[in-house]
């Protein structure tokens, strides 16, 4: 029974969940990440199982994959699977929504922190020799707006609380008893823009997502704000971000996520008041550990027990 693997960080810190599979009779193929549909051809008629980061699971793929269960993405995001068709042909499709909560919180909060201090510009001007005497931002005791009350934005709460902020969060489902017992403030999307010194956000792509963030938007924040993006690269528009950005709309913007990945050229990397980084939030060893646990725990509970397996995204 095969497994088939292109995720480039699954097992990368240890080999337990090659183990685990291998120990239900289950074999498991790496292939690369970069990997061509015709390429992954051939591997597609017996396949069981699929472990995916980026690779786009569309009709024409599982259409050569007739005996596919299961595509579990090796992460949250799942918008480079078609639901829809995965769904017509009884195909589970699942994330890992918690297991890298704690390393994706941790990474933002430290493009906030990044970003008010201004530290990639401190870094670069001290290294040029200028010795720069930079005039940054408090982050303690600001507002801090929170796009995504989910597992990660809730981590990022707990981590404001140390920095004594006044927490604002938007969200389509409101946890009423979190915000309560965490002293959040539920409110509109744009009193959250109004408000917040700083704005991260941590909602999927979707429909009603996608350019959240677009020129409008963006010139109702604060001219001071700073904007941090560890969700997807959709949910801003990275034009309407550039003109911001070049026109002092907003003060500073960070984003570890792109609407083209990978991506080694953009106008926003011209700018000094701007944070890029590869969509590596969620890259540590002990979240990557329990992601690619959590991806083979799915896969035994369907492929090997024939059960439904859990975050089951596609309403099957």
């Amino acid at each position: 029974m095969k497994i088939l693997c292109t995720s480039p960080s699954f097992a990368k810190y240890d080999d337990s969940p090659v183990m685990a599979l291998k120990q239900h009779g289950l074999e498991i193929v790496m292939l690369p990440a970069d990997i061509s549909l015709s390429e992954l051809r051939p591997h597609l008629a017996d396949t069981l199982a699929m472990i995916v980061a980026f690779t786009e699971v569309t009709p024409a793929l599982l259409e050569m994959a007739p005996q596919l269960k299961i595509v579990c993405k090796h992460g949250v995001g799942v918008d480079n699977i078609d639901l829809k068709a995965t769904a017509e042909r009884g195909i589970y499709v699942t994330n890992v929504p918690d297991a890298n909560k704690h390393a994706v919180a941790d990474f933002a909060f430290s493009l906030i922190l990044a970003g008010a201090r201004q530290l990639t510009q401190s870094v670069i001007q001290t290294r040029e020799g200028r010795w720069p005497r930079i005039f940054a931002t408090d982050v303690y005791g600001k507002t801090l707006g929170i796009v995504g009350l989910g597992n990660i934005g809730k981590q990022v709460v707990l981590r404001a609380a140390g920095f004594n902020m006044r927490v604002l969060a938007y969200d389509f489902y409101q946890d009423e008893a979190f915000a309560r017992d965490h002293n959040v403030e539920f409110v509109t999307l744009d009193s959250l823009v109004r408000q917040s010194d700083f704005i991260t956000l941590h909602t999927p792509l979707t429909t009603e997502t996608r350019n959240l963030f677009d020129e409008a938007r963006l010139k109702r924040m604060k001219k001071s704000a700073f904007l941090i993006n560890v969700s997807r690269g959709g949910v801003v528009d990275e034009n309407a971000l550039y003109d911001a950005l070049v026109d002092h709309v907003i003060a500073g913007a960070a984003a570890d996520v792109f609407e083209q990945e990978p991506l080694k050229t953009h106008p926003l990397f011209s700018l000094d008041n701007f944070i890029p980084t590869s969509h590596i939030a969620g890259y540590t060893d002990g979240a990557i550990s329990a992601i690619g646990a959590r991806c083979v725990e799915q896969i035994i509970q369907c492929v090997v027990h024939q059960q439904r397996p859990v975050n089951i995204m596609n309403s099957l």
